[in-house]
């Protein structure tokens, strides 16, 4: 058949015609995604009805969206929040409740069974509900009121109209429905905190893992040095407990006395090589490892518990202020997310509460900030609150100083989105709920561990007496023979719910102390200040007391002499109002000296941020501001890097060919380097050369601890922090160290010889990554951070990921430095915690006050306030924190009046 041919003007019409379409088309498209994304973002002006009010409701809205709340009783302050926060961030709560309920797989479907069988397994919904019981009526009553503004908004909104994130959602998940909230998901919600800063459990089970997969007790000891006393400060520098009461002018007891068990005995039992060297085929090698990996799954809502998970606060005394009054700075580091963890807010009514600063969405109350009197800051005190306990079952019974007890059970049932529900039976000892229940792999190891029913495997307090190869006795299928045991404070019902409220109403240091006194889990440090000039420090929390053994290791739990004793008294934990030197800082560090009487921990951070903040608060050349406090907290001065450079430096200068790349390459780069870490600069710049230096130094650091710790398994590769820098440290002043020698080539290498390599490696991977001048090396372009939204944000869906996640930046700082932006030397350069917020606030003038958070107070995609925050923030910039009511009203670009 022959071609058709047809006229040129027919032609062009019908391609005008076509491309006109694919143009409605696009348009169309176009339309419905905004439409789609925009129908969700929340009024903000004019007016609404939020019934069960008793008198209108004013919220005055800045440019960043942060509201601040204007009502007469707390009634209607707390119902206006829980809208409020409904508004912005429902689709973050409703997240939030499913982790907590162990209840993720009715959202996302069966790849979430085995997390949600962990989290029922630990029961946090359960204890919540515990606790709703113990609170006071009045705690009750706001947390009541303020679920009661949370569902009025959603008596209005759901799916695509409550957010995006449910748009989305319906297309794996169309059946979902969106349920009333309640006042317990606003109590299980701090649970999920308590997990994230929960401690050393990880350590725990790292400990165990590495003694079982072949090291000797002395090696893994190596691995968790001392805290380093002489060099960097406690919190409290002296004091002691005097009468069951921590008394802060009492001379502290001499240094050398123990604060728990030593390594050769207690816990650790006999000598350090009883549980053996070739354990990695044991039960606890298997069940550690299996352990961690299912913990590890867990979805991380403020961080993972790892070594960059802390905080920096301090308060300076008006003796050395600007002002004459107190200034108090806070930056919880928590992993980065999308939107950022923090909803900043002022909540003013005239009853008891008039206060601002930092809230949780889906949680009534401000937890990090100040009222009209007193301001208070928080960071991790870290406190040894959990132990793993590995006991002997038997079908539902287990074994205690060689009697059989019952064990408590109950079965649970999974909901699963597209699939049939899933039961699930939990079992709990006297210690706690059997996490290995949770995985099937962990059962199957609990029932036939290769190790004597008489002895214990490695890593375990007890002596142990491995059997390889020899089998406990199968006598069922569900973990007969071992299983491990969580002991856990957050597990216990309590009041710290409570103490938030305390804390929003204090007006002095006897009532601050008081609410403090209520915050049991997760255990904090609280700087405090107020406007009559007083500074302090209180450690509260729930910290249990040992019979035997320090925590450090997994535990017997056949052994009732391992068992909690009990907690250490409030009044007894180590407290501080207005210290001869005018200021105190927080930053994970050690508590207290090593005298003190109780065992809080043995795995601080090792001090190189709070002593950098000490530093520069004693070495300042004046009087201090709020801007110099900011500086500070956008310090980004690397702590080991003056140890680390001269080491690598002498070892290249060694090297017998003079023309040596790393050599001349850190010579160019390190010369006169004060080893600051800024992202990047101009070229040419003093911040440029900074960040060529820095980028050079952390390449070199990340092969140093590859080449040094090759012997270890690949989970438990150092992470880079600063528990790091102690080991570095040591093996420093030991050449010939074992450690030293690589595992992958038959030479005997020495410190030098993995120096060279270390920083020859370093140089090659820049030249391959940034090019062949070092002088354009940024440590910016290494150092990414991506906040990426918790549950949208890794889909591995590219659009989806797009909607949802800001675009990636390079940033300053680095692990254990003030500006605390955290990375993973066994993963890379890419940052994994951060600064969640800055705060700082004047004692003397609280509208001079600054505050910023990662990311936005929205938490909708592309609404103006979703990132607005993140250039400043990443600027180490801040904004006002407004108090006085003009000064917000002056401020505010939008008004909304919620009507009764």
């Amino acid at each position: 058949m022959s071609a058709v041919h047809l006229p040129w003007a027919r032609v062009r019409k019908v391609a005008l015609w076509a491309v006109a379409v694919l143009l409605v088309l696009s348009l169309a498209l176009a339309v419905a995604a905004v439409w789609a994304v925009r129908r969700a973002f929340p009024q903000q002006d004019g007016a609404l009805r939020l019934p069960g009010l008793t008198s209108p409701v004013t919220v005055h809205r800045d440019g960043h969206g942060i509201p601040q709340v204007y009502a007469k009783t707390s009634d209607d302050l707390f119902r206006a929040q829980g809208y409020l926060h409904a508004q912005d961030r429902f689709w973050e709560m409703d997240f939030r409740r499913h982790v907590t309920g162990g209840r993720l797989a009715e959202l996302f479907g069966e790849s979430q069974v085995e997390t949600d069988s962990y989290l029922r397994t630990m029961g946090w919904r359960r204890v919540a509900e515990q606790e709703w019981q113990l609170l006071s009526p009045d705690a009750r009553r706001h947390l009541q009121v303020y679920a009661d503004g949370v569902n009025a908004w959603l008596a209005d909104h759901d799916g695509g109209r409550a957010s995006l994130e449910y748009t989305v959602l319906g297309l794996q998940n169309s059946g979902y429905t969106i349920e009333q909230w309640s006042p317990v998901d606003s109590l299980a919600w701090l649970k999920a905190m308590a997990w994230d800063l929960r401690g050393n459990m990880d350590t725990e089970i790292a400990r165990a893992a590495l003694l079982a997969a072949g090291l000797t007790r002395p090696q893994v000891e190596q691995l968790y040095p001392a805290y380093p006393y002489d060099r960097n400060s406690p919190i409290v520098d002296g004091g002691a407990v005097v009468g069951g009461v921590f008394d802060q002018d009492a001379g502290p007891v001499p240094s050398g006395a123990p604060t728990a068990p030593t390594s050769g005995g207690g816990q650790g039992g006999g000598g350090p090589d009883e549980a053996g060297t070739g354990g990695g085929g044991t039960v606890a090698a298997r069940t550690v490892t299996e352990l961690a990996e299912g913990l590890s799954r867990l979805p991380v809502m403020l961080g993972d518990g790892g070594s960059g998970i802390g905080s920096n606060s301090w308060v300076i005394g008006g003796r050395l202020t600007a002002t004459g009054k107190p200034i108090l700075a806070n930056d919880p580091h928590l992993s980065p997310s999308m939107p950022g963890i923090w909803y900043q807010m002022g909540l003013h009514c005239e009853c008891a509460f008039d206060v601002a600063g930092f809230t949780f969405a889906g949680v009534p109350g401000v937890v990090i900030g100040h009222n009209a009197r007193i301001a208070w800051g928080f960071t991790n005190l870290d406190p040894d609150v959990t132990d793993l306990y590995l006991e002997r079952v038997d079908g539902d019974r287990v074994q205690v100083d060689g009697e059989w007890l019952p064990l408590q059970t109950r079965t649970e049932t999974i909901e699963v989105a597209g699939g049939k529900p899933v039961s699930i039976t939990v079992r709990t000892s006297r210690h706690g709920p059997l996490l290995s229940d949770a995985s099937a792999s962990l059962r199957d190891i609990g029932r036939r561990p290769p190790v004597d029913p008489a002895g214990s495997p490695a890593g375990v307090a007890a002596s142990p007496q491995l059997v390889p190869g020899r089998p406990a006795p199968d006598s069922g299928t569900r973990g007969d023979g071992y299983a491990i045991a969580l002991s856990w404070t957050a597990l216990r019902p309590g009041r710290t719910a409570e103490a938030l409220f305390a804390l929003n109403t204090a007006a002095n240091w006897t009532e601050f102390r008081a609410a403090a006194a209520l915050f049991e889990v997760p255990a904090q440090n609280i700087v405090y200040a107020d406007v009559a000039g007083n500074i302090g420090y209180q450690s509260p929390g729930r910290i249990p007391v040992r019979g035997k053994g320090d925590g450090r290791w997994m535990s017997p739990g056949w052994d009732s002499a391992y068992d909690w004793k009990g907690f250490i008294p409030f009044a007894e934990l180590p407290s501080v109002l207005n210290p001869p030197g005018g200021y105190l800082v927080t930053a994970n560090q050690a508590v207290v000296g090593p005298g003190y009487p109780r065992l809080l921990t043995s795995d601080w951070s090792y001090g190189y941020r709070s002593q950098r903040i000490r530093d520069m608060i004693t070495s300042a050349p004046g009087a201090i501001s709020v801007a110099d406090v900011q500086r500070t907290q956008f310090d980004n001065r690397n702590g080991f890097a003056p140890t680390l450079v001269p080491a690598v430096v002498d070892a290249l200068g060694a090297a017998t060919d003079p023309s040596d790349d790393a050599r001349v390459t850190a010579t160019g780069l390190w010369k006169d380097w004060d080893f600051q870490q800024p992202a990047d600069g101009p070229s040419g710049s003093a911040d440029a050369r900074r960040s060529a230096a820095a980028a050079y130094y952390n390449a070199t650091w990340r092969h140093l601890l590859a080449g040094i710790f090759d012997e270890l398994p690949a989970s438990y590769r150092p992470d880079g922090g600063d528990r790091w820098f102690e080991v570095v440290r040591g093996l420093l002043a030991q050449p010939g160290s074992p450690w030293w020698d690589r595992q992958d080539t038959p030479a005997v290498e020495r410190r030098d010889d993995i120096l060279r390599s270390a920083a020859a490696e370093a140089a090659a991977e820049l030249r391959r990554d940034q090019g062949d001048r070092p002088a354009d090396w940024r440590w910016g372009r290494m150092h990414i951070l991506t906040a990426r939204n918790q549950t949208f944000g890794s889909s591995g869906v590219g659009p989806v990921e797009w909607l949802f996640n800001a675009d990636p930046v390079g940033v300053s700082g680095g692990d254990a430095i003030v500006n605390a932006t955290g990375w993973d030397a066994a993963a890379g350069y890419e940052v994994d915690a951060v600064p969640s917020m800055r705060m700082i606030v004047d004692l003397a003038d609280l509208d001079a006050s600054r505050w910023i958070q990662l990311t936005g107070n929205s938490g909708h995609a592309f609404h103006r306030n979703y990132d607005d925050q993140l250039p400043l923030w990443r600027a180490g910039q801040t904004l006002p924190m407004r108090w006085d009511r003009a000064a917000v009203t002056d401020a505010a670009t939008q008004t909304l009046t919620l009507r009764p």
